[in-house]
């Protein structure tokens, strides 16, 4: 009988095996193909089909690959996934989408997965649901894990109750080192990730922490209490996220203990949580700048998305009026040297950005808390030589290329003289009403677009308008 020396090259019996699709392209956009592949699998019901394409997937490309079906696939898939779900792709979607899935899905569904889930991300996918419904879902996970959920989801939302984990390693602190290794290599439900254990009193009162490095570099009958950092990173539950998230920045934290207004031990905030915060609230932020609501998203119906920015239109549509009447002012200059309403658009378009410039770096300074009363006057000044020094540079370009287009040196000298004025307006627009809106208790991120840009209008206009009517009538 002849042997095969090499079976690794005989072609399978059903011949060779078709390359698997991928969710991404090469350039990182999301796959037509598998998009198609994964909709036709699950309107055929084919839930072997299913598993084979999404085999190995990250939560985060689940996520991806449940915003970008169509809204009637998105529950049927999880059904058909069953267990190989993981629920943690929840929450990877906007929370539109999350909260449209969950609204489709049977209350059992939505307990089996929520209860295999790390507490802050069990709470994110619960705050999603109705009262009446989540109720009912706590009802009926085991009472540690519902005690545990309901207290998060008692703090106030965006605070580090609401994104801390219940899972952490407390021991006493007359434990030996020893003790406490064999504690963890026993205990099977240790957190998934972790990064220091905490000590605590009979009352869970936090008393330090060691981090997992010293305490296995530590000798076995070593107690906790002697290598223990007696003053642990910590925050409290109700403290804002945004500013736990600075905290995190400031001093490169990678997990901080979270305890009550009593100092005992409730829960654990960690980075990736951290980085999800500032995520979250730059995304904030610049939408806010551009007068957009903070929770708008991609996948928000048309409606919806309407009624949102329509506010902000209105607002910017009513100082526009101010800046119209401006110009009113100076009709008859307008009718006499048509040159100026031709030219009047980039004294306007130029100011706008320039005051745009400045108020996104004040705004977020202000935001990060590098901007405040110590330095101030620094940057006001600074922001008001940078306006000057680009108005004289922008005056020579600009100036020049008039006077040669109307072939009238007046103009050049007119729109020079103009582009001072409003660059340097637009700076200091730019950085003081943020200022004062910070000082007032408001927003500057949602507030300062409509002032900023009404007052570089204008300025403007007047400016430019105010300055050739001078000229020409001398």
């Amino acid at each position: 009988m002849m042997e095969v020396e090499n079976n690794a090259t005989l072609p399978p019996p059903d011949g060779p095996v078709p390359p698997r699709l991928a969710l991404r392209d090469e350039e990182g956009e999301l796959n037509p193909e598998f998009l198609a592949a994964t909709a036709d699998a699950i309107e055929a019901s084919e839930a072997e089909r299913l598993r084979e394409l999404v085999e190995g997937f990250h939560e985060s490309e689940l996520g991806d690959l449940l915003e970008a079906l169509a809204p009637e696939h998105r529950p049927r898939l999880i059904e058909l996934l069953g267990s190989a779900f993981d629920f943690t792709a929840l929450t990877e979607v906007d929370e539109s989408v999350r909260e449209e899935i969950l609204e489709e899905l049977e209350t059992s569904t939505v307990v089996e997965g929520v209860r295999d889930l790390d507490s802050d991300d069990a709470v994110t996918i619960l705050e999603s649901l109705p009262e009446e419904e989540k109720a009912e879902v706590l009802e009926q996970l085991p009472a540690i894990e519902r005690v545990a959920l309901q207290r998060s989801l008692d703090y106030p939302e965006d605070s580090a109750g609401r994104r801390m984990q219940t899972e952490f390693i407390a021991v006493p602190p007359f434990w030996t080192v020893g003790q406490t290794i064999d504690f963890m290599r026993e205990t099977p439900d240790l957190p998934e990730t972790f990064y220091e254990i905490f000590v605590i009193d009979p009352a869970g009162h936090l008393l330090g922490a060691v981090a997992l490095d010293r305490l296995l570099r530590s000798k076995r009958p070593v107690t906790i209490q002697e290598i223990m950092d007696d003053e642990p990173d910590r925050v409290e539950a109700t403290e804002h996220q945004e500013e736990v998230a600075r905290l995190f920045e400031r001093f490169n934290l990678v997990s901080a203990a979270v305890v009550d207004e009593e100092g005992r031990l409730v829960g654990v905030i960690l980075v990736d949580d951290i980085v999800d915060v500032l995520e979250e609230e730059a995304d904030a932020d610049i939408k806010q700048l551009g007068g957009v609501k903070p929770d708008e998203e991609l996948s928000d119906t048309i409606l919806y998305t309407q009624r949102s920015r329509f506010p902000w239109l209105f607002a910017n549509m009513c100082t526009a009026f101010l800046a119209a009447g401006v110009i009113r002012l100076f009709e008859d200059s307008l009718q006499s040297m048509v040159a100026l309403a031709i030219l009047m658009p980039i004294v306007a378009s130029m100011g706008g950005n320039a005051g745009t410039q400045t108020m996104t770096v004040a705004v977020r300074a202000l935001a990060t808390r590098d901007l405040g009363r110590s330095n101030a006057w620094r940057i006001i000044t600074r922001e008001a030589a940078v306006g000057l020094l680009n108005g004289f540079i922008f005056a020579f370009i600009l100036g020049g290329l008039a006077a040669l287009w109307f072939q009238t040196p007046e103009i050049g000298l007119v729109i020079g003289l103009a582009l001072i004025t409003v660059l340097l307006f637009a700076a200091l627009g730019g950085i003081l009403v943020p200022l004062t809106l910070n000082r007032l208790g408001v927003d500057p991120a949602v507030s300062s677009g409509p002032f900023v840009t009404t007052i570089t209008d204008i300025v403007g206009f007047f400016a430019f308008l105010g300055i050739a009517t001078l000229w020409f009538r001398l």
